[in-house]
């Protein structure tokens, strides 16, 4: 705390005064002289005073100073810490950015690296696709050929697609003559085993009902009409059966002579039976439709 002017060179004064008291051994002057003795005393109390003043102002204009250039002092090193935490606050954000891109890069060149190694398997997987139809395609070029042969030698088919077309109607012509064929059968059958029963049915009826004769005989002649129906229907189903089966025989000719032709052209001996209509009829229809769709992708084959 700042101590007032008047108050520190009263308490100066009354010190100075205090240590000037005379010692009571002292020998007494006369009063003239004891008051210029005083005067002189307080002119050197007011000359200790005044340098004392002047030393006190010094020191206080030196503090002042001080003071002042440690508040300069002082806000210099605020300026400064703020500096410094605002360039510690830029370098943590410029670090976090840059860590940031470089993570970004190192992220897209993984992917970009991850995506070249993708599309160069790809790119060697379609290398060895198209080989393999090269390959392919120069393998089955006397197919063609013999694609060409088969339509000048059926001349009521001008495409491939419809001599394929005309196998699977044979086919499909083939296994409906059979399923025909086996329901005729079936009915063939059942119309015994009824016949058989009735007939069962009629013996076991006159050995232990005689008085039911009529109505036995009744239904034997019911019996006899259904048989004589049937006889007729059998006669007329086995006539449209020997029709069927002869055309059977020239589709599975035609077949047989297709799958040969087949053969022939791919130099293999045939695996399949004489019998096995529906197999040859299978691999003439597979090599028609290879056949067919290497034809269809020559073009798009070619580099």
């Amino acid at each position: 705390m700042a101590v007032p002017w008047e108050e520190y060179f009263r308490l100066a004064l009354q010190e100075k005064l205090l240590r000037k008291l005379p010692e009571p051994n002292v020998p007494q002057f006369p009063p003239v002289l004891r008051l210029l003795q005083k005067k002189q005393e307080l002119v050197d109390a007011e000359r200790g005073l005044q340098a004392q003043k002047e030393v006190f102002q010094a020191r206080m204009a030196a503090l002042r100073q001080r003071w002042e250039q440690l508040e300069q002092k002082q806000q210099e090193l605020k300026g400064s810490f703020a500096r410094f935490d605002k360039f510690l606050q830029d370098s943590a954000a410029r670090r976090g950015r840059t860590l940031s891109r470089a993570a970004a890069e190192r992220h897209r060149a993984e992917r970009q690296e991850a995506e070249a190694k993708r599309l160069c398997a790809q790119l060697e997987e379609l290398r060895r696709v198209r080989a393999r139809l090269q390959r392919r395609l120069e393998r089955l070029a006397p197919c063609a050929r013999l694609l060409g042969q088969v339509l000048e030698l059926l001349p009521e088919f001008q495409e491939v697609p419809e001599l394929v077309a005309h196998f699977d109607s044979l086919a499909d012509t083939l296994v409906a003559l059979r399923r025909t064929e086996q329901d005729q059968r079936t009915e063939m059958e059942a119309a015994r085993a009824r016949l058989q029963r009735l007939r069962n049915t009629w013996q076991d009826e006159v050995l232990q009902r005689g008085q039911e004769r009529w109505q036995l005989q009744e239904r034997l002649e019911e019996a006899r009409e259904r048989t004589l129906h049937w006889e007729s229907k059998w006669i007329q189903i086995q006539n449209t059966a020997a029709e069927k089966t002869l055309l059977l025989g020239r589709s599975r000719m035609a077949a047989l002579n297709l799958f040969q032709v087949v053969c022939q052209h791919l130099r293999q001996p045939p695996a399949l039976a004489l019998e096995d209509t529906e197999g040859q009829l299978e691999q003439v229809k597979l090599f028609f439709l290879d056949l067919s769709s290497m034809m269809a992708r020559l073009p798009q084959a070619e580099p």
